[in-house]
């Protein structure tokens, strides 16, 4: 027996979102495995350094549910990447804070990051592959 064919799935596009997110994330992960950390925890730590952020508020914009941002916060912390501060505007409220370390790991997984999605969006034609990112992001967004 040989393949099977996809040919049924060809216009799921639960399957092909899922098919190409789990290409993607596959190739991330092998690629950013040499800088210690995972696709997940490369969101967290970009979009950490973009603002003072609490952890649960750092959840919800990557869309991690609260313990898995936690067992993510424990490892870049761990690896001095980030630290959970006291925020300026209530002591009560720890935010997470982006270290020196931690932004220089983003700046070399973003090098790697933007390799691995040029790579990917070579195997389209050109014309095709900023409709696909435009597409993509009217999809995922919480807009209507």
């Amino acid at each position: 027996m040989g393949e099977l064919s996809r040919e049924p799935l060809a216009a799921n596009l639960g399957w092909l979102l899922a098919r190409a997110s789990y290409v993607l994330k596959t190739e991330l992960t092998a690629a950013l495995e040499g800088l210690g950390i995972s696709p997940r925890a490369h969101h967290v730590l970009k979009t950490a350094t973009q603002g003072e952020y609490t952890q649960t508020a750092l959840a919800r914009i990557v869309g991690l549910d609260k313990t898995t941002m936690v067992v993510t916060l424990d490892e870049l912390e761990a690896q001095g990447l980030v630290e959970r501060l006291h925020s300026a505007d209530d002591r009560r409220t720890r935010v997470v804070a982006v270290t020196k370390a931690g932004a220089a790991r983003v700046r070399q997984a973003e090098a790697v990051a933007e390799q691995i999605h040029t790579e990917v969006l070579e195997t389209l034609p050109a014309g095709e592959r900023r409709a696909l990112l435009d597409g993509l992001a009217r999809l995922a967004s919480d807009a209507p």
